[in-house]
């Protein structure tokens, strides 16, 4: 990944892949053969604009991961690449801080909810946390990250950059985030809905939406610049944050 030029890493905790998901997924081919064409032919030439500038690019995905390709081997398909990600024994600690350690840069540990966790990350060398259910796909009954963002805050946010995912979908969840102390908001599914439908375009659209709707937002609030923003700002029920000393639900420690 260096030497691709990458200057940060991030590694996700929150998706283990050890079950469906609740809501069920979407078809995925593992490679565009021809029966994969004829099964999703209808999808594309529904869509005459897209399957045009999609070919102008350069043709049919072959749906292969480069980056999981092992050596000099060849690049294994999505789906053989999920499958070999399935048969990985679950990470631990000690994973994570070796990782950290060969890695020697930026290193974000995502899928944190609980602030020992948070604390337990930071020892193992994450330099960057970030709060997250994985958008509540894996486990859909999993409280929301917000109710324990400040507890995050509180136990390693003069350590380190706290980040937070799940939920973004508007410029307004932006600032609410940012109001109560999180150094930026993730957007994954925004930017990968913007991409599938319009390439680098469409992502920079996207992007603008939610510099409009942030801006928008602050201006309602009689705001000059996220800088101003504090947890004052927000307002939320009694009891909305979770205590350090509840347990996450349904044993997702």
């Amino acid at each position: 990944m260096r030497r691709a030029g990458a200057k940060g890493l991030i590694i996700t905790l929150d998706a283990t892949a050890s079950q469906p998901r609740d809501w069920g997924s979407p078809t995925i081919p593992e490679r565009i053969d021809l029966q994969a064409a004829i099964k999703f032919a209808p999808m594309a030439l529904s869509r005459p604009r897209w399957l045009a500038s999609f070919l102008k690019s350069g043709g049919i995905p072959d749906l292969k991961v480069p980056n999981l390709a092992k050596s000099d081997d060849i690049a294994p398909t999505m789906i053989e690449g999920f499958m070999d990600w399935m048969g990985t024994a679950m990470p631990t600690w000690d994973d994570i801080e070796w990782l950290s350690g060969i890695w020697d840069g930026p290193f974000m540990v995502k899928g944190i909810l609980h602030p020992d966790d948070a604390r337990r990350a930071v020892d193992a060398g994450a330099t960057a946390i970030g709060v997250s259910n994985h958008g509540g796909n894996n486990l859909d009954t999993t409280p929301s990250p917000l109710r324990y963002l400040p507890g995050v805050l509180d136990a390693v946010g003069n350590e380190v950059e706290v980040t937070f995912d799940s939920g973004i979908r508007r410029g307004a969840d932006v600032v609410k985030v940012l109001a109560l102390g999180a150094k930026s908001a993730l957007i994954g599914r925004s930017w990968f809905f913007g991409l599938a439908a319009d390439g680098e375009r469409g992502v920079s659209e996207v992007l603008d939406a939610y510099r409009l709707s942030i801006d928008r937002t602050l201006i309602g609030m009689g705001k000059s610049s996220i800088d101003e923003l504090t947890p004052d700002d927000i307002i939320v029920p009694d009891g909305f944050f979770l205590k350090h000393t509840e347990p996450l639900p349904m044993g997702q420690r």
